[in-house]
């Protein structure tokens, strides 16, 4: 047979075998022929049903119609979020009053100072000849003094000498009167003098105190967070007063100014404590107080808020002028009270459909009143076609994922709906 193979014969064997197969078929009688058809269509039709039967014994039970979650016992902590930036409680900035050149920059960033430490100077050689020069002057117009108070001791004892005179008839009357006016002269140059004194000692003190202005010393005791001068700078004080250092008194303590929403303003309340969180610091908390609600709008493109100040303990100076930070205030508090998930609050049944797959018009569940929520829960049914019935219940503060029950007949342990599962359209009920 292998030689008819390879020779091309096989199509002829084929031929043969399919004439003696229909020699046997010709040979039977009609009635057997149809008995064994039967025979075979029937086998045919025993197994599909045993395969029904076992898809159905093996397949798993429905799902159920609604997802659910149980009420429980917890503690509530309604919460106000906002973010601001970190700030030192006292903040001074130390500027130049006098113009001319940095001869001398005594500290640097991070330095710590004391209260009356000199921090830099500019050169005081132009002020120093002021002083010089208004010292000189006021010693020539001390001397100027002296003179105008000899001439006038010399027009008196004249004066007096003339009227002791005329009352002998040995002076005239002109006489007495030259030397009365020489004398209100002499008197008069001693009021100038002394009101020269006066100008120039004003220029003396002016001239000393803009002498002293050329060292910068600081006003209270900290540590410099910001330094904008150089030796050898130049800085102008014609206009304005520049900025050479920036000094916080105490960095121990630090305060946050955060935007309060105009929506949750009216939950913060002073003396509320607050958890501080920095970007630098992922999940450490630095514990705060709210010390401040100012009263002042900020309007930033239409959106309200209002500034609140945070002070923070700070004594590992973890926290730093200008960092970002994310405050959470805790308004309210409810201890071990019963509690639902938000989710639960939120769900609302998906409406029924008709028999073209369209939802069908519902009637709107009654408006609910100030401090309602309504719940759902299974009233029946077996799996994979549960009914439900809505529940109106009070409900207090809540923390963003849980709400806290008021008065109710529900208890821990109570399962209520969260979410409703689509339903599984399939062309045949079999698989």
């Amino acid at each position: 047979m292998t030689d008819d193979i390879q020779n091309g014969t096989q199509p002829g064997l084929v031929a043969d075998a399919v004439r003696e197969l229909e020699g046997d078929l010709k040979s039977e009688s009609g009635g057997r022929r149809w008995l064994r058809r039967l025979l075979v269509v029937g086998v045919v039709v025993g197994l599909l049903v045993a395969f029904v039967a076992w898809r159905r014994a093996t397949r798993p039970p429905p799902e159920p119609r609604f997802k659910t979650e149980k009420i429980e016992k917890r503690d509530v902590v309604e919460q106000v979020q906002s973010t601001g930036s970190v700030k030192p409680l006292t903040e001074v900035q130390v500027g130049a009053q006098v113009s001319g050149r940095v001869v001398r920059v005594l500290v640097d960033f991070n330095s710590v100072v004391k209260k009356g430490d000199l921090l830099a100077e500019i050169d005081p050689s132009l002020f120093g000849a002021q002083v010089s020069q208004a010292g000189a002057q006021l010693r020539a117009s001390k001397a100027s003094e002296k003179r105008a108070e000899a001439r006038l001791a010399t027009a008196k004892i004249n004066l007096n000498r003339l009227k002791g005179l005329q009352k002998e008839g040995i002076a005239s009357s002109a006489d007495v009167d030259s030397a009365q006016g020489e004398f209100d002269v002499a008197e008069a140059d001693v009021s100038a003098a002394k009101a020269q004194i006066s100008q120039i000692q004003a220029q003396l003190r002016s001239a000393r105190t803009t002498l002293a202005y050329s060292r910068i010393y600081s006003p209270i005791d900290g540590v410099v967070i910001n330094r904008t001068v150089e030796p050898g700078q130049t800085v102008a004080a014609s206009f304005a007063a520049p900025v050479l250092f920036v000094i916080a008194q105490d960095l121990s303590k630090m305060q946050v100014l955060a935007d309060i929403d105009e929506a949750d303003v009216g939950k913060v309340e002073k003396g509320m404590k607050a958890d501080v969180v920095v970007d630098a610091f992922p999940g450490e908390k630095f514990a705060g107080e709210v010390t401040q609600i100012r009263y002042a709008p900020n309007n930033v493109q239409g959106v309200v808020t209002y500034s609140a100040v945070i002070d923070v303990a700070n004594p590992d100076l973890k926290l730093r002028p200008g960092m970002t930070a994310t405050v959470t205030i805790k308004t309210h508090e409810a201890k071990q009270v019963l509690a639902v998930r938000n989710a639960a609050l939120r769900f609302r049944p998906l409406p029924e459909k008709d028999e073209d797959g369209k939802p069908k018009p519902e009637k709107p569940p009654a408006p609910l009143e100030h401090g309602q929520g309504r719940l759902y829960q299974i009233t029946g049914g077996a799996q994979g076609s549960e009914t439900i019935a809505p529940k109106v219940v009070p409900i207090g503060i809540t923390d963003g994922v849980w709400t806290a029950l008021k008065a109710s007949d529900l208890s821990a342990g109570a399962e209520v709906v969260v979410e409703q599962r689509e339903e599984d359209k399939k062309a045949f009920g079999l698989f």
